[in-house]
């Protein structure tokens, strides 16, 4: 790194290219294109056809969402390749919410998480972005790391079309704004153009790539529960039950997708400052040695958090959660941005509230952790109740049997 502002590029100790920054950024041509906005072909209002609140029993529910492609282990991916080069690797795929690595010679370590949900760039552009951007540096955050920098890998269909190029437009816009009020700069990425199919574009897929620093390494933390008896608790951003737009944002989910199998209205609403406070919040949090486990609340909302948290040590939880007179399935699996589920000795309980109470953030009690059980109660009622070795089953189960099945099994399903 340098401070002079150009880019040297030396072949044998030899200068081949001097170029000042300015020359690839601010000053760099610009490529200009008609735009159009659109409209996607849902409803942004949930279908009068949606019946929700009138089951009892959410545990069949929770197994479906946990084998879905979204959200499955991909392990039968990853393990085909190289994943403990030169044994720097402390947290590797499949576990955590980012991958790190110990920097040999130093007690410092990187983190570094991917993220992109093209379902909610495709209902709204922009803040699908934003929300790409969010959850991989909340991803890095959950591991005690501060996140630096960020990549991405922007895929769209044709930009000719004046409405594809609106939404490369506002998928730029969103990642601006999120990567400036997060304060992670950009340093570098691709465009894919003109992927489509039969004249069909893709759904605007920007994948976003953040990398953070831990500057101890032993300080990591991980997304499992490490052993019974310990406090779980829900770090959000918003006040509970301050939902906006909740049966708009369901629609987004998951659930709405794979077991209601329809989509409507917008992703969740982004508070980018209250999310920039929470990562803040857990990044101290975990600094300190307050808690044993951190993991993101995403993609199937708490629910599929919780199971997932007890897969690698089989140390599930017992949950108690609120309806706050939602449907059950918006509690369980909503996707609220901005939460992150911690694990914690319940002596340091009322340290990490007081950290959340610095950043005007919620750190509320929700359940503890249990041998080879998962339970959540809603209003005192049970709604779900599983081994956690038959959730783990479904969920790293999946992907093998989707792409090892027979071609005329897939087709019929």
């Amino acid at each position: 790194m340098t401070g002079d502002g150009k880019m040297r590029v030396l072949h044998h100790g030899e200068v081949v290219s001097e170029i000042p920054n300015e020359a690839l950024t601010d000053d760099a041509p610009v490529y200009t294109r008609p735009l159009e906005r659109w409209e996607p072909a849902v409803p942004r209002e949930m279908p009068a056809s949606i019946k929700l609140g009138e089951a009892s029993d959410f545990a069949g529910g929770l197994r479906r969402l946990l084998a879905s492609p979204n959200i499955c282990g991909k392990r039968w991916v990853w393990q085909q390749y190289d994943h403990m080069v030169q044994t720097n690797t402390v947290e590797g795929p499949g576990a955590g919410d980012a991958g790190v690595i110990r920097i040999k010679g130093s007690q410092r370590a990187l983190a570094m998480a991917l993220d992109g949900n093209s379902r909610w760039c495709y209902l709204d552009p922009k803040l699908g972005a934003m929300h790409a951007v969010a959850e991989a540096a909340r991803n890095v955050a959950c591991s005690g790391a501060t996140p630096v920098g960020a990549t991405n890998c922007l895929n769209f269909g044709n930009p000719e079309k004046p409405h594809i190029m609106w939404q490369f437009s506002k998928v730029i816009d969103g990642i601006t704004k999120a990567c400036e009020e997060l304060d992670v700069p950009i340093t570098g990425g691709n465009v894919s153009f003109y992927n489509e199919t039969l004249g069909e574009g893709i759904y605007p897929t920007p994948v976003m790539g953040i990398v953070g620093i831990l500057d101890d390494v032993h300080k990591a933390v991980f997304p499992h529960f490490r052993e019974p008896g310990r406090a779980v608790v829900l770090l959000r951003a918003s006040e509970p039950g301050d939902i906006t737009d909740a049966e708009s944002e369901f629609g987004s989910s998951e659930y709405a997708k794979e077991i209601l199998g329809t989509m409507w209205g917008f992703p969740p609403a982004l508070e980018l400052e209250r999310e920039a406070a929470l990562q803040k919040a857990l990044i101290e949090i975990i600094g300190g040695g307050l808690v044993d486990s951190a993991h993101d609340c995403s993609e199937g909302g708490i629910a599929v958090t919780l199971a997932e948290s007890a897969f690698t040590n089989g140390v599930g939880v017992r949950a108690n959660l609120a309806s706050l007179g939602l449907p059950p399935e918006f509690v369980l699996f909503g996707e609220d941005a901005s939460r992150v589920v911690i694990s914690c000795d319940r002596s340091k309980l009322s340290r990490i509230q007081q950290v959340a109470g610095k950043y005007r953030l919620f750190a509320e009690e929700i359940g503890e952790t249990v041998s080879d059980q998962l339970e959540i109660t809603l209003d005192g009622r049970v709604v779900v109740s599983s081994a956690v070795s038959e959730l783990r089953d479904a969920f790293e189960g999946a992907l093998e049997a989707a792409l090892r099945a027979e071609p005329g099994a897939l087709a019929e399903s």
